[in-house]
């Protein structure tokens, strides 16, 4: 146990020192093991790592759906998305912040991505409603929020990475993400009530379209549900496996934007150059959270964590909490990805122990992770939105996210307490 303690300050240490997460992990993993067996053996490990996770066929999920993300971004989808919840609830209170958090919910299911997600409703959904009179606060604070549902709503990076380091199924988890999903969009929606009832000037209703103009909305969105349809469907009905069903969404991604003239040689290879960046990035952090989580396995704390919770006789729930917590703690100055996979090989097994379902664990990491991404002072998606957006000031972003971290934590607490809400849908399925 003392190995492994020493093993996390050393990361933090080096992580405050600057060096990047990736390698502070790499580096306390390989030397850590080093000590503790051989050189040789270290070495070994590490070279395996590297090998395994550089042609697994499982991790090609993850630069495929990150191509169809980037793709469906260019095609339009999020701006017609946008349009139709618009359409539909744009004349009430609040209704276009509202619409935003439905369009972000939509173009999640077909991403898999919160900063893309974020990034792109900034230029569909932010100068519509600052154009409406919404308060910079509420307008900047939902589109950060909402950009947090693309790592809830199917199919989802996260959900994929998680279930590849815990060896539970993808597809269960996309099938347990779709009502938590649908549960933070309404509580999203409520905080935006709330900010409107208490400041009705910041969010401000517009003109009711009528029934014609929403049936037009309605009837351009018909590339999203044929995508989504194409690639949630094939996976849950068993035609073919998550990745397989990437590899789908990412061609169907790429004949659509074709097909509507947005792609031409200069913005694919624009595409194409986004998508390996991130995808280098995502399995350079993998490597390394892989190579640190043999040397913490090989010191085994997760076995003597396991034995602590039990012979401490406390609640489950008490103890999924304080899990919770530690998380939510550590999201607010750590980037979401390193810490999932710096975390839950130590957590993980605990849970398990306790008896609960691995793909409702795994939904509450996606809940600590969203809370994370809007929690001050690093949160991924303000930090994002204070680059796209530089005449928001970050007091504002902050103010912005409030109401909605409050609506997550609400959220959480609803899903600790009603695990079924999580685990119903994959069990009807399967």
């Amino acid at each position: 146990m003392l190995a492994s303690l020493l093993g996390f300050l050393a990361v933090f240490a080096l992580m405050f020192m600057r060096i990047p997460i990736a390698l502070a992990m790499g580096i306390v993993g390989f030397f850590g093991l080093a000590l503790l067996r051989s050189w040789d053996a270290s070495l070994i490990s590490t070279l395996s790592v590297i090998k395994s996770t550089g042609f697994s066929y499982t991790l090609s999920v993850i630069p495929l759906f990150i191509l169809m993300g980037n793709l469906t971004a260019r095609a339009g989808m999020a701006a017609e998305l946008f349009e139709l919840a618009r359409s539909f609830i744009g004349h009430r209170r609040g209704g276009i912040a509202m619409a935003s958090i439905g369009a972000s919910a939509g173009f999640g299911a077909i991403c898999g991505s919160s900063i893309a997600t974020t990034a792109t409703m900034a230029k569909v959904a932010y100068p519509a409603m600052r154009q409406l009179g919404y308060s910079e606060t509420l307008a900047a604070g939902t589109i950060a929020a909402g950009g947090t549902l693309g790592i809830l709503i199917p199919p989802s990076t996260v959900l994929v990475i998680y279930g590849i380091i815990t060896e539970t199924s993808i597809g269960r988890l996309f099938a347990a993400g779709m009502i938590p999903g649908v549960l933070m969009m309404v509580l999203m929606c409520c905080a935006i009530a709330w900010v409107a009832h208490r400041d009705p000037q910041a969010a401000p209703a517009c003109a009711r379209d009528n029934w014609r103009q929403r049936l037009r909305a309605l009837s351009k969105i018909w590339g999203v549900v044929v995508l989504f349809l194409v690639v949630m469907g094939g996976i849950y009905g068993g035609l073919f496996t998550a990745a397989e069903g990437a590899g789908f969404g990412a061609f169907g991604a790429f004949l659509f934007a074709l097909l509507r003239g947005k792609l031409n040689w200069a913005i694919f290879s624009e595409v194409m150059s986004e998508s390996t960046r991130a995808t280098a990035m995502l399995f350079t952090i993998l490597i390394g959270a892989l190579i640190f989580g043999n040397f913490i396995n090989f010191t085994g704390m997760p076995g003597e964590l396991r034995t602590a919770v039990s012979a401490l006789s406390i609640s489950p729930t008490l103890v999924v909490v304080a899990i919770c917590l530690i998380y939510i703690a550590l999201g607010s100055v750590m980037e979401e990805l390193s810490m999932i996979l710096l975390t839950v090989p130590v957590f993980f097994p605990v849970i398990v122990q306790l008896g609960y379902d691995p793909h409702w664990f795994g939904i509450l990491i996606v809940m600590v992770v969203m809370i994370g991404m809007i929690s001050p002072p690093v949160g991924m998606n303000l930090f994002v939105l204070s680059s796209l957006l530089p005449e928001v000031s970050v007091k504002t972003l902050y103010r912005g996210v409030i109401p909605f971290i409050g609506a997550l934590v609400v959220g959480l607490l609803i899903l600790i307490l009603f695990p079924s809400l999580v685990t119903f849908i994959f069990q009807w399925i399967h």
